[in-house]
């Protein structure tokens, strides 16, 4: 590396063009991505997914970016252009959005490849030496100039961001590889249902965290390649990776965390998940440090008044307990313990709110008890109502309870209109 590290980094991030491929539907998480695509789904209180990676872009000093999106993308394009759209090309600097257009093709986006392959002409503009290819649906904050430095140094063409999971996690859900002792990739499996583990560990396995950097001229060949393939998914995990690890050098990048730190890295893709994943930032020391001021996660909010908790009577007190509460909520004579309240939340008196993730505009009326519950945005809980302490009730109210004993309620679930204010999902 060249005598002056930071020096040698920003240079190599100038010379990169982001992709974020936000376009997935989320279908495990059922009704909460109805009306959204997965990214725009909120998360710890204020952001919404997109944040993590496009916030790493920015704090890693990559500055010319993409936003693939396809899939009910209404809301997060909203929220890209309110909190994102103040970069000024001029200066070299954007964030885009790239809807599916039929550019290349009479189809819509038909996989990861395939989403970058038909945005090909938009990239070669930008004249960027490195293409980096990142996943729009999951939390984490990682300093890419680092993985930048490592594909620089290694020589590869491809390389691949990578954690140990557990076996039982990684099965069917993830690409999983196996590495030489240099991290040269030497087999790759996209969601394999019985995991390679690792040498060392019969327990855990190499995990591929769907982010990629790529020398651009090699990136376009293989692209190009791949879309004359009939056969083809048109995906990185299942072709592009696996035709070319024989012949080129694609190499791992193990995120751990840096500066010491735990490498914190959640796919928030099941309703267990997100509200565990939620349910992490109301530790009294989160594993997710969202309060550190050298690595902010930026994000559009509206200007709201701060948080009111109001009563103090025996039987009618505002608490929050072990919660995270946001700006513009009020909570009126009820206790919320281990709970997370997105903005504009209101909770009335004589309620008891526990381990409960509850989106923006929600409102909870007076005497009600609700138990390990995401409650949908803008959703009304009537007077009275009982969530979470019989399950066989609340399925039969048409609520969903998950595997691990989650109660989703959605305003569908409620009888409730989508129309109206509430809509801005």
């Amino acid at each position: 590396m060249a005598d002056n590290p930071s020096r040698y980094i920003s240079n190599l991030t100038r010379d990169t063009y982001a992709l974020i491929l936000a376009g997935g539907k989320g279908s495990r998480l059922h009704e909460l991505t109805n009306w959204r695509a997965k990214p725009a789904l909120y998360f710890g209180g204020k952001f919404r997914i997109i944040d993590f990676p496009l916030s790493n872009c920015v704090n890693s000093g990559i500055r010319r970016i993409g936003v693939v999106t396809q899939y009910k993308s209404h809301s997060l394009i909203r929220h890209l252009v309110r909190g994102w759209g103040h970069f000024k090309k001029e200066l070299g600097e954007s964030v885009e959005i790239l809807p599916a257009s039929q550019r290349f093709s009479e189809s819509w986006y038909e996989g990861t490849a395939d989403a970058v392959f038909q945005n090909i002409d938009i990239i070669r503009d930008e004249l960027p030496k490195y293409v980096m290819i990142l996943s729009g649906d999951h939390i984490y904050r990682m300093d890419y100039g680092h993985m930048l430095a490592r594909h620089k140094e290694s020589g590869a063409k491809m390389t691949v961001s990578c954690m140990s999971v557990p076996i039982e996690e990684a099965a069917g859900a993830f690409g999983v590889m196996s590495v030489d002792e240099d991290y040269r990739i030497l087999g790759f499996e996209e969601k394999p249902a019985s995991p390679t583990p690792l040498p060392n560990d019969p327990t855990r396995c190499l995990a591929s965290m769907g982010n990629y950097v790529f020398d651009t001229e090699f990136l376009f060949e293989q692209l190009r390649r791949d879309a004359e393939k009939s056969e083809s998914q048109r995906d990185f995990g299942k072709d592009i990776i696996p035709s070319i690890i024989k012949d080129h050098m694609v190499c791992a990048y193990p995120f751990e965390g840096g500066s010491g730190a735990n490498a914190y890295w959640r796919d928030v893709g099941t309703i267990d998940s997100f509200w565990e994943a939620n349910m992490e930032m109301v530790a009294p020391v989160p594993q997710l440090n969202l309060y550190d001021h050298h690595w902010p996660i930026w994000t559009y909010q509206e200007q709201l008044p701060p948080a009111k908790f109001v009563w103090e009577d025996e039987e009618r007190r505002g608490q929050a307990i072990n919660s995270v509460v946001s700006g513009g909520c009020i909570i009126s004579g009820s206790t919320l313990r281990r709970s997370l309240c997105f903005s504009n939340v209101r909770v009335h008196s004589y309620g008891l709110i526990e381990e409960a993730v509850m989106l923006p505009d929600v409102e909870v009326m007076r005497h009600c008890k609700l138990r390990k519950v995401i409650i949908d945005r803008g959703c009304t809980i009537p007077e009275g109502m009982v969530i979470g302490y019989d399950h066989d009730h609340d399925r039969e109210r048409g609520f969903r309870v998950s595997e691990k004993g989650v109660v989703l309620v959605t305003r569908e679930m409620l009888g409730q209109p989508v129309g109206g204010l509430k809509t801005a999902n």
